[in-house]
């Protein structure tokens, strides 16, 4: 299946039409101005070299793997650990060991990702620019031929690739039952991943991907092309080429105070998981009423004063909430 794709010309913004879409949108050429890609249609030295003047000597994480685990940040066999490894080093030496891989025909990976830029290049975000509010945090994430296995992201997500090419296999949030997703609580980079190799799907151990590969929708992007993705939408993310650069933007459309729904689901499996049958089902009811059908009338019939955790959510009813949950826990 196709991406939905918006040529982006110089006087191009950034509206409702893209923020608020509930499909993913290639954005071609959306940050082809920006200085890194400008050094990038130079060569990845050319960009590497920008980069180190911008770094203000922080360590960063830099993520290790065997040349036998072809670039892909997973788990082990028994997925009893990770197939690699982390180990702190400088924003320079990491790059040179990316780069360093060029020329071998078996490849090691070498790969940094989720870093915030102002913590290690306050000066990037200034020249590389998204007008998207103060609530959207910027990241950088770079690596020689790396794949990261798909997963989700609870926020609204614009992704910038700007040296490199990457290849980008997306998945609707309702495919999850076709992905084989692996542990919740023991994951490479705190988002469950997808236990499929989409390179090389084994049919055999996860059949039920072939649903998925129908729904799938794959795009390449090159240097100062971005890509939207809405809230939840599984993406699995390929560099494809010996160094790779990519910024995004991490944003919500919720207020401050409301917590992760991944909380939600984390309790649910405590209290709701292993009911019974019918019980599960009336839980189903009360949370459909209460939740997912809420609207104006749901709590009509309570005088405002009294309604409680029924009443209009902010900050102070939402800490009231929080107290009450942890109160119980804490029992």
């Amino acid at each position: 299946m196709e991406v939905n794709t918006i040529e982006c010309r110089a006087d191009f913004v950034l509206d409702d039409r893209v923020l608020l879409s509930q499909n993913p949108i290639v954005l071609r050429g959306l940050v082809a101005h920006w200085p890194i890609v400008e050094h990038a249609t130079v060569s990845g030295e050319a960009a590497a070299q920008y980069v180190s003047k911008l770094y203000n000597g922080r360590p960063i994480t830099l993520v290790h793997g065997e040349p036998d685990i072809g670039g892909r940040v997973a788990y082990n066999a028994e997925l009893s650990k990770l197939n690699c490894h982390s180990l702190k080093t400088s924003l320079p030496e990491a790059m040179k060991l990316m780069l360093g891989e060029r020329d071998r025909e078996h490849k090691h990976l070498y790969y940094m990702g989720t870093t915030f830029t102002d913590a290690i290049m306050p000066m990037f975000r200034e020249q590389h620019a998204l007008e998207l509010g103060a609530a959207a945090h910027q990241y950088i994430w770079m690596g020689n031929r790396s794949c990261i296995p798909a997963h989700y992201d609870l926020p609204d997500n614009i992704a910038c690739n700007v040296v490199g090419r990457r290849r980008f296999t997306l998945f609707p949030p309702e495919q999850v039952t076709n992905l084989y997703v692996g542990p919740l609580d023991f994951t490479p980079a705190g988002q469950a991943i997808s236990l499929v190799d989409i390179r090389n799907p084994d049919l055999d151990r996860f059949p039920k991907y072939v649903e998925a590969q129908k729904h799938a929708q794959v795009v390449e992007l090159a240097p100062g092309d971005a890509i939207f993705l809405p809230s939840m939408w599984w993406h699995h993310v390929e560099g494809l080429d010996d160094f790779n650069v990519l910024v995004n933007y991490w944003w919500r459309r919720s207020p401050a105070y409301m917590s992760s729904p991944a909380d939600v689901l984390e309790l649910a499996l405590l209290s709701i998981r292993d009911l019974p049958k019918e019980q599960k089902q009336h839980w189903k009811h009360l949370l459909d009423h209460y939740v997912f059908d809420a609207d104006d009338e749901t709590s009509a019939h309570i005088p405002e004063p009294a309604r409680g955790s029924l009443g209009v959510m902010n900050d102070t009813l939402a800490r009231k909430i929080r107290a009450k949950v942890l109160s119980r826990l804490n029992r």
